[in-house]
């Protein structure tokens, strides 16, 4: 008898505890069986394998909300050798001990380590879950000791290395978690699970442990590199649609525009200024009163004619978005629907009073409700009265607030809530997932003529595939915030969830009293200003205080100038950031990257949280301090420095003087007011748009090409329709631009596809820079040279 069947045997019988009692070869892995617990390894493809493990006597069948991936056929070798079980795709080994159970997973050829389970690191503790009889689970991971890691989501803790640390995950305002991370090892975790959990770690394990579930569910991926673990992390959850052309303009928006000659005249005042501007958002309450929170209808009197009010915002060529909630109020057409239906949670939300004057009069119960966005049919419910009040309009986007969604004077009997997957505490974290979702498939289902467009301010992993950028939520306006925001979006980013933005200013003034009189907040908002025109999205929003380019002063004034300079710079920058934006949806590129996705062999940037590259080419580093303002008043009478770390493995020029540097040191950079620290990796190749008024106002038929010198590089440049999804059926265009820095040898290839509307005849003015020192800027670039492009292939040398 072999020892397989002796296990076997054994297992019948009854009387093996120590040993895995039998295993099984499936067409993707295997299933283990132990003395207490099952356990299935399961490849979805070379690169990705799912583990579940769940106790012996029960069963575990789940449909993941964030997974979208269906295994394919993975060519895999199996080998047994004494007490291990190794089990190899073409990328990666797992190995499961057969004696404790444990998981290795290795590289291809089995000789590095990539990560361990801990030995007995599977935990099930009988927990019942509103009268359902399951599990609360955990398993123990070991990391290298100084292993770094990234991801986790969206924190305000200012960490960019996510090590030695605890952490709670239940979604909040200003907080949004993925249980998912990734190591500088190259290789993700995901932690298929959506109740509330605890993620921690400190040198002895790193664990996830969460209230409910079933079984252990978790996904292993090697990626090679951070951009590489991205790529898998989308492969299994959700490829990155395109987003609009103009939504990468410049937004205004604030809490918020009373009536609709507000929001009309706002979007005029910036025409009347000359200021660019793409996206005008109106906040909530056009609704009316609390009782009819949420209505997606305009019943408040000073929205007199909503039509007009959408027609006029086009009519001069800017787009709107629009607050809808997560939640409804009892007068609201949708609430008594849902209501009838058993289709609404019972917890308190935002808002708790029916009075609107602050603080809430609770004597007076608002009676708003969440709805069971988990249930297929509510959001069908929701979808339609968004249609019929707001999208048949011709709204061009969604602002969907509070999609975490707000849960106020918490009791954990809230979780109880029932909702159409299981308790609410089951399915706590998806929330986000689902709403945005819904929408997002809705309007996919009607239209392909106009973009999905969703700002949200919460997240899980998946939401991605959805048309969504991520907003950090409510943060109190501070220097310290300002900072967190970056290693926020950055560790999102990690994540997968290339779309991001922070309210620039900060929502909240309450640390600056005397709000915009107060220098050091216009010094702070000028600086957030700065950092927003390096996010995928740039919009100034927040409470307290307005925030249009106006309410800073007029021309000449130096924080106003400061703003419109920021402004220009980012349209200027709209045909780099729009072929990022491609390679974000075509090549599983991210648009916001920490350094260590471009210099993950660079020590000393693997945990810098004030720097990151936007797109391939551009190192930002924004002013976290103040610098200017002394005593509570402003003073320019001397130029001011801030350290800056340029990354080893490059030479860098700097974006305002030319001059050049070589990677791996800290430098000294002056910042006035009006300059954020902005270096260009050598062989970059950067086109820069036309000066506009909005995004698509001029065609990019002369486009400046600037050429960073000092090593080889490329750069493609993508062009369609700019919103539809016409691309998705191939109608774009590709001009691939390669620079070889030896022979000084520009080449301009063959234009790859079509669309309708492509510039058959365009010019790209060629301007090369390479001098060591030279300012002001203008100084910088040489006389271009104009090429004549047709299509067909161009090589121009020096």
């Amino acid at each position: 008898m072999n020892k397989r069947s002796l296990v076997a045997l054994l297992f019948f019988l009854g009387t093996f505890t120590a040993i895995a009692q039998s295993y099984t070869k499936t067409d993707g892995g295997v299933v283990a069986s132990f003395h207490s617990i099952n356990v299935e390894i399961q490849y979805y493809s070379p690169s990705i394998v799912r583990v579940t493990k769940w106790p012996k006597g029960t069963d575990f069948v789940k449909e993941s909300l964030s997974v979208i991936k269906t295994p394919q056929s993975v060519k895999l070798k199996i080998t047994e050798k004494g007490n291990e079980l190794s089990i190899a795709s073409s990328e990666f080994v797992t190995s499961l001990h057969l004696e404790s159970g444990r998981l290795v997973f290795k590289s291809s050829n089995g000789k590095k380590v990539l990560l361990n389970e801990k030995i007995d690191g599977a935990s099930f503790t009988d927990f019942t879950d509103n009268g359902v009889k399951t599990f609360s689970i955990a398993q123990s991971f070991q990391l290298d000791k100084d292993e770094a890691i990234y991801g986790l989501g969206i924190q305000q803790k200012g960490k960019m290395v996510q090590r030695n640390l605890k952490m709670h995950m239940v979604q909040n305002n200003t907080e949004d978690f993925v249980p998912f991370f990734q190591s500088v090892k190259g290789y993700g975790l995901f932690w298929d699970n959506y109740s509330p959990t605890n993620f921690s770690d400190n040198q002895e394990e790193t664990v996830f442990q969460s209230e409910v579930g079933d079984g252990i569910d978790y996904y292993f991926m090697v990626g090679g590199n951070a951009d590489g673990v991205v790529a898998q992390m989308r492969d299994l959850t959700g490829s990155v649609p395109m987003f609009p052309l103009w939504t990468y303009g410049y937004w205004q928006s604030k809490e918020r525009y009373k009536s609709q000659n507000e929001t009309v005249g706002i979007v005029q005042k910036y025409r009347e200024l000359g200021v660019p501007l793409d996206g005008i958002i109106q906040d909530w309450q056009y609704w009316g009163n609390n009782y009819l929170w949420n209505a997606m209808e305009f019943l408040n009197p000073e929205f007199y004619d909503p039509q007009k009010m959408v027609n006029d915002v086009h009519a001069l060529n800017a787009h709107m978005i629009i607050s809808i909630w997560s939640s409804f109020g009892p007068m609201t057409k949708q609430y008594k629907l849902l209501n009838e239906k058993g289709m609404l949670m019972d917890f308190n939300t935002w808002p708790q009073s029916g009075s609107e004057k602050w603080p809430p009069n609770r004597e007076y119960p608002s009676g708003v409700r969440v709805y069971d966005a988990y249930h297929p049919e509510a959001r069908e419910i929701y979808w339609k009265h968004l249609n019929e009040g707001l999208f048949s309009l011709g709204m061009d986007g969604w602002w969907m607030d509070s999609t975490e969604p707000d849960h106020l004077d918490w009791k954990p009997e809230d979780l109880n809530n029932k909702t159409h997957l299981g308790s609410f505490r089951k399915v706590r974290n998806a929330y986000p997932l689902m709403t945005v979702g819904g929408v997002y498939k809705n309007q996919r289902a009607l239209s392909s003529d106009k973009r999905v467009f969703i700002l949200t301010r919460s997240v899980f992993a998946g939401q991605q595939r959805y048309g969504a950028n991520t907003w950090s939520g409510d943060v109190v306006a501070s220097w310290t915030a300002l900072r967190n925001q970056i290693s926020g979006g950055l560790n999102l980013s990690l994540c997968g969830i290339p779309h991001y933005n922070s309210d620039i200013g900060g929502f909240f003034l309450w640390d600056f009293p005397k709000k915009l009189d107060d220098p050091e907040y216009r010094e702070l908002y000028t600086r957030w200003l700065q950092f927003g025109a390096f996010c995928p999205m740039m919009r100034s929003h927040g409470a307290d205080a307005p925030r249009e380019i106006f309410q800073f002063g007029e021309k000449g004034d130096l924080v106003y100038d400061a703003i419109e300079k920021y402004i220009h710079l980012r349209y200027s920058l709209l045909p780099y950031i729009y072929s990022t934006s491609w390679d974000v949806t075509a090549n599983q590129s991210s648009m916001m990257r920490a350094l260590v996705m471009d210099f993950a062999d660079d020590k000393n940037a693997l945990d810098i949280n004030n720097e990151y590259m936007f797109g391939k080419s551009i190192l930002v580093c924004p002013v976290t301090e103040s610098l200017y303002t002394i005593e509570g008043k402003e003073d320019f009478s001397s130029i001011q420095s801030i350290e800056v770390y340029l990354p080893k493995g490059s030479d860098w020029l700097d974006f305002w003087t030319g001059e050049k540097h070589t990677g791996g040191q800290s430098i000294t950079k002056e910042v006035p007011l009006d300059i954020l620290p902005l270096y260009v990796r050598a062989g970059s190749i950067l086109p820069i748009g036309p000066q506009v008024q909005y995004a698509e106002e001029k065609a990019w038929d002369n486009l400046e090409i600037r050429i960073y010198e000092g090593a080889n590089g490329e750069f493609t440049l993508y062009e369609d329709e700019n919103d539809n999804y016409h691309y998705e059926t191939g109608q774009f265009s590709t001009i691939k631009f390669t620079w070889n820095d030896a022979k000084k040898e520009l080449t301009i290839a063959d234009r790859k596809g079509t669309f309708p509307g492509m510039l058959a005849q365009r010019k790209f003015s060629i301007v090369r820079i390479n001098k060591q020192k030279i300012t002001p800027m203008a100084s910088v670039l040489e006389t271009p040279k104009v090429l004549e492009y047709s299509g067909a292939k161009i090589t121009v040398r020096w």
